[in-house]
């Protein structure tokens, strides 16, 4: 007995080290990313309501096309933190190059549109003249970003479940600087009364961050021993490879396509509802993203330790670490709602907006932080452990019934048939976390998750 306890607390004192050592990296770059979005919007919120609104729908574009990035990100981290586990490193690169070709080719299509037809795709949001002209103007600026995203994204993926999610979040850290510094240069002091000109300073500066961020990422890749980024010829490709990265992608990305997708839907819902609403929903969206980057960070460093255990074929300590991050996950979710209720009279103070506007964001901030405790469960299983045991399909059929059976024809209906109050509508639309998270539970208790999912090297000749 004494000997089972000393063994208990020496995995809970190497898994703790372990989770917080890829943890905090991994909240830091999810701070980064959500901070890079969140700054164009909160500093244009400081001068002006409708481009700040304008950018935040311009945003869904880079939004949808970031839900590809997440479902190839996911693909090479299951497959890279197993094959970690067995320290595999020539597989890790071929599964980073299968990647970077699939990345690129959708962020290429993503920037056509962008430039070509910026304009019809603004008026899939909003019906507003003003918020669809501003939205082009930024969509046309800020879509050459794309290019050097495509490449930045996988090999910070990559690298991640490596266990340097440090590097990740350094190279990551100094492009948000840059992002932060260019945005309140542009807008507070070179062009405060000029929106169209502050809304194109916003979007350049959001290119030169992502190529800054791209360039370390070449740089780091040059100076690293383990792998790099290059196009490999379709013919040296494994065949073996692509069908377990198709197989394990697919669904992944599926499941954010049907996720995302219903988030635009009710993104689109809104802009047809109300412009006062839009503009509350931007800055709530913000502040939540910033308010769970712990909890995320939890789903995303406990993915790589799982799947480093299931690759080294250690199931028992998997399903250990699997109930240690559930715990945490909810601990997690208690801060961040805590943690919007403090500074929502800070958020009201700061940004600029009409009585109206102020009155939908207060409500909506109350009803984020009772959201975030489910979102961080959720998102730790459904996004993190599920995957990365191999366990993919879940989530997609879990968003589809929930997202697109329950909760968008009720939107609908309470956004055009009932006409119910605005805030009374964000309640319903943030009801999935409630729905989904009993049904997260049972399935993780049933620990279909555990499973190894590497292969051995195939031999050569």
């Amino acid at each position: 007995m004494i000997t089972e306890l000393r063994s208990e607390n020496e995995f809970d004192h190497k898994f703790n080290r372990d989770l917080f050592t890829l943890v905090l990296p991994i909240a830091l770059q999810n701070l980064i990313s959500a901070a890079v979005i969140s700054a164009d919007v909160i500093i244009l919120g400081m001068i002006n309501q409708s481009a700040m609104a304008a950018v935040s729908l311009a945003g869904q574009i880079t939004f949808v096309l970031t839900l590809f990035y997440y479902g190839f990100s996911t693909g090479v981290g299951i497959q890279t933190a197993q094959y970690w586990g067995k320290k595999d490193i020539g597989t890790i690169g071929n599964i980073l190059n299968i990647a970077l070709i699939f990345s690129e080719s959708i962020s290429i299509l993503f920037f056509l549109l962008s430039v070509s037809i910026p304009e019809m795709l603004m008026s899939m949001f909003t019906n507003d003249s003003e918020l669809i002209h501003y939205g082009a103007i930024f969509l046309r600026t800020a879509s050459v970003s794309y290019l050097a995203m495509g490449l930045s994204q996988m090999y910070l993926s990559a690298i991640k479940s490596m266990e340097k999610a440090g590097i990740s979040a350094a190279i990551s850290s100094f492009a948000l600087i840059l992002t932060i510094a260019f945005d309140a240069l542009t807008v507070l002091v070179l062009f405060p009364h000029q929106p169209e000109k502050a809304i194109i300073g916003v979007g350049i500066s959001t290119v030169f961050a992502r190529f800054v961020e791209l360039g370390l990422c070449l740089l780091h890749s040059k100076r690293n021993n383990d792998i790099r980024i290059h196009f490999p010829r379709p013919s040296t490709i494994e065949k073996t490879l692509l069908k377990d990265f198709i197989k394990y992608t697919l669904p992944v990305q599926a499941n954010y396509l049907v996720w995302g997708g219903a988030l635009t839907v009710t993104t689109t819902i809104i802009g047809h509802v109300d412009s006062d609403m839009v503009a509350a929903n931007s800055i709530t969206s913000a502040v939540r993203n910033l308010a769970t980057v712990l909890c995320s960070g939890i789903a995303g460093g406990g993915a790589v330790l799982i799947g480093k255990y299931l690759g080294k074929d250690d199931l028992s300590s998997a399903r250990k670490a699997g109930e240690r991050l559930n715990i945490y996950a909810l601990f997690f979710g208690v801060v961040a709602g805590i943690t919007i209720l403090i500074l929502k009279p800070l958020i009201l103070h700061l940004v600029n907006l009409n009585n109206t506007a102020a009155d939908y964001l207060n409500g909506m901030l109350i009803i984020s932080a009772y959201y975030c405790v489910g979102k961080s469960i959720n998102s730790t299983n459904i996004g993190g452990i599920f995957p990365a045991g191999g366990d993919p399909e879940f989530g997609f059929w879990t968003d589809t019934i929930v997202m697109w059976g329950i909760v968008l024809p009720l939107s609908y209906l309470g956004a055009f048939v009932w006409h119910i109050r605005p805030v009374l509508l964000y309640a319903i639309i943030s009801l999935d976390e409630v729905i989904k998270l009993p049904v997260s539970i049972i399935r993780f208790r049933k620990y279909k998750w555990v499973k190894n999912i590497t292969r051995d090297p195939e031999p050569v000749g």
